[in-house]
């Protein structure tokens, strides 16, 4: 969602931005700005500061909106969308590198836990997760989400 708001907001095709979303599925996602691209033009050289603002506003909220407009009660487009990519980059043994939920074992200080990444997906599944150079605040925004994550699952009792 933070791709289509990006190309939205530019007037460009969602396949030329490149953008990333650490964390959880919610209100605490982390849209990484700093690494954000349209054609390799970092966003922050196309979008003023308070607008890029508000697109990661909008994007962590946005889950509402997109249910609202599609009126079933699920944004589930976006997410098939993404389960074809996983599973072609799987199946092909393409080493994409895609944002997944993986299991962490001490990346991003974050551990036994299954958190949303960057990781590199071919044949074996999940072959490695990427550690971006995060900003201190980006990582305590990752961690605040992933704790999040964490209490939701607890709640669970499982």
């Amino acid at each position: 969602r933070f791709r289509c708001f990006i190309a939205l907001e530019l007037g460009v095709s969602h396949r030329d931005v490149d953008a990333m979303v650490l964390g959880g599925h919610g209100d605490d996602m982390v849209p990484l700005v700093r690494y954000a691209t349209v054609a390799g033009i970092k966003v922050e050289d196309l979008i003023a500061k308070d607008k890029l603002d508000a697109l990661v506003t909008r994007t962590r909220n946005g889950g509402a909106e997109i249910v609202g407009l599609l009126k079933t009660g699920s944004a589930y487009y976006a997410p098939s969308s993404s389960v074809v990519e996983m599973v072609r980059a799987i199946l092909h043994d393409e080493k994409r590198v895609l944002p997944v939920a993986a299991w962490c074992t001490g990346q991003y200080g974050i551990r036994d836990m299954f958190v949303g990444v960057p990781a590199v997906l071919g044949a074996n599944g999940v072959e490695n997760i990427i550690e971006l150079k995060l900003t201190a605040d980006e990582l305590g925004q990752l961690k605040k989400s992933a704790d999040h994550v964490r209490e939701n699952v607890q709640r669970l009792n499982l």
